[in-house]
């Protein structure tokens, strides 16, 4: 099974593709709660499959430009899956990275502290 993530915005873009080249996409609008279930989420699609994460073979991840927040939640789950499942993990240009950073297109707009 190959998973293909893009967090670039609100809407997480999940594809999973299976041995036979048949594909599976989903759009989960999980807005502010993406860190708490962006992994949950890619479990419950996994198991809609009978696959688990053991399952992954390859991840490919949409790494930028988009949303600062969604580049970093989505490049720290699949460079953690990547590593702990020992596969390969590619940027959505082909290229193959032992770590994965996101291009955001910009420097990051760090906001002052509410105090």
């Amino acid at each position: 099974m190959q998973l293909y993530l893009d967090t670039s915005d609100f809407i997480a873009k999940i594809t999973l593709t299976d041995k036979s080249g048949q594909t599976f996409t989903y759009e989960d609008d999980l807005g502010r709660e993406m860190a708490e279930k962006l992994l949950e989420t890619l479990n419950n699609h996994l198991k809609e499959r009978n696959k688990t994460f053991q399952d992954l073979e390859k991840i490919t991840f949409m790494s930028g430009p988009g949303s600062f927040t969604g580049l970093r939640i989505g490049s720290s789950i699949v460079n953690t899956l990547a590593h702990e499942l020992h596969i390969p993990l590619y940027d959505h240009k082909g290229k193959e990275h032992q770590i994965i950073l996101p291009d955001y297109g910009r420097p990051a707009n760090i906001s002052k502290p509410k105090k």
